[in-house]
């Protein structure tokens, strides 16, 4: 049986009507999907048609050789496992096949204990694969969402609540807080974290490309579509869809995402049947969807389906108590990198990093600390290797919206809050979001202000 949503789609290929039959028999009643074809022109297209996870494949076919079928599956699929199937193959043969990208030889006649035994073997090589990547990407990645703040924490805590689930996430913020990082996390926290992470990044995409890379395509769907190709969507199946930047979507596919996502089907490009996939999808942005609704430049329908679990990620000026944790995680990574050996900032340095606002927020940190560590001759970064506007010890938001004067901190937090919700028209949601803090505690500190 496969590992994620669907079973495991074997296709067969063979012009013997008894061993179609042999496998269609045995098979299926272990879960197995099994497909068959008498030749090879028509194994071809259903591998175009139903991307098969393993394809029999005789090596002695009427018309079309099984070589020649190998070589053309091969061309439109890299990603099924192939076994040839012969009683009679020459050395030259099975060298040739092997070249071509099969992976296994099943000698006629066979058991069908052999077959199943085939299945086994590649499912467990399929399993330790995807474990061997996430370990290693878990060790890449270690310590990944860095923070001690309370909002990350807070933050944290929240994402771990839906692991469990396959509620859609919609994770917000500004440019480089690390929204895509988030959605990874809460990938490798779920339910799905042995199925597969796929990840697109909306605002790299042309826009005429954005339905058939979602969506796949048939062959001939359009002038360029030499061959049927998968969409993003399948080849998430059983796992995560991360869609970054999901307010540049044009409003057609906007519809067709919306769709998949409630009815778990969808049609390819030039498709003329549903396709079934079972995928949980995590959406980032740095846009005010509700605007972008607003405006017409959003649907309002997929924006509510999408906002089912919203995580607000605060920018680093928020929480500048994770500046030196963050200081410290991109040192170390980057003297392996690398290959420095440097202990870390200065305590000087780190000060005038406090002090700065971080337009640019996580992702302008870790290009300062990579400068910093490229600069230093010593085992620390100092004032002197970090940008001029960081060593200007320019002021922050709060001290520059309060001129500067030394006021008492109630006065200071007033007049922070009436600015926050003058700067969104009165919407406490959002002024909590600017402010980092929740929409309880911005409640109270209005009602603490009488500004209730």
């Amino acid at each position: 049986m496969a590992d994620g949503a669907r079973p495991t789609r074997v296709l067969v290929v063979d012009d013997e009507k008894l061993i179609r039959w042999s496998f269609k028999e045995k098979l299926e009643p272990d879960g197995y999907e099994v497909l068959t074809a008498e030749t090879a022109e028509e194994g071809l297209k259903l591998v175009e048609a139903e991307g098969p996870d393993v394809v029999f494949l005789d090596i002695r076919l009427p018309g079309m050789s099984g070589l020649e079928a190998l070589r053309r599956l091969r061309a439109v699929d890299d990603t099924s496992v192939v076994i040839m199937m012969t009683a009679y193959a020459t050395v030259e043969e099975a060298v040739e096949a092997l070249k071509q990208g099969a992976q296994e030889f099943l000698k006629k006649p066979f058991d069908l204990w052999e077959v199943r035994a085939l299945l086994l073997k590649i499912a467990a090589s399929r399993r330790l694969r995807r474990d061997v990547e996430r370990l290693r990407w878990q060790a890449a990645q270690q310590a990944a969402f860095v923070g001690t703040s309370a909002a990350v924490r807070q933050l944290l805590e929240l994402a771990a609540s839906v692991r469990d689930s396959d509620t859609t996430v919609l994770v917000d913020g500004e440019s480089g807080t690390g929204k895509g990082l988030l959605a990874r996390v809460i990938h490798e926290m779920s339910a799905r974290a042995k199925g597969p992470l796929v990840e697109v990044n909306c605002t790299s995409l042309p826009a005429g490309l954005f339905e058939s890379e979602l969506l796949g395509h048939e062959r001939g769907a359009f002038t360029d579509a030499r061959a049927a190709k998968r969409g993003l969507l399948e080849l998430a199946d059983g796992g995560t869809l991360v869609i970054d930047e999901i307010g540049e979507i044009p409003l057609p596919v906007q519809a067709k995402l919306l769709r998949c996502i409630e009815e778990k089907r969808f049609r390819r490009v030039g498709g003329l049947r549903d396709l079934e996939v079972d995928v949980r999808v995590v959406a980032t942005t740095n846009r005010d969807l509700e605007r972008a609704v607003a405006a017409g430049q959003f649907r309002a329908d997929l924006y509510f389906r999408l906002a089912v679990f919203p995580l607000h990620v605060p920018p680093l000026r928020q929480r500048r108590d994770d500046v030196a944790a963050l200081a410290r995680h991109f040192v170390d990574r980057l003297n392996h990198q690398l290959s420095k050996s440097l202990k870390g900032v200065s305590a000087d340095a780190l000060q005038l990093m406090l002090a700065y606002d971080w337009p640019g927020n996580a992702r302008e940190l870790r290009n300062v600390i990579e400068r910093g560590v490229l600069l230093a001759t010593g085992d620390e970064i100092l004032p002197a290797h970090l940008p001029a506007e960081i060593q200007a010890g320019r002021p922050t938001a709060a001290a520059a919206a309060l001129g500067g004067a030394v006021v008492p901190l109630a006065d200071a937090e007033r007049r922070l809050i009436q600015e926050a919700l003058e700067a969104t028209g009165g919407n406490q949601m959002r002024a909590s979001r600017m402010l980092g803090i929740t929409r309880d505690t911005l409640r109270y500190r209005m009602k603490k202000h009488g500004l209730g």
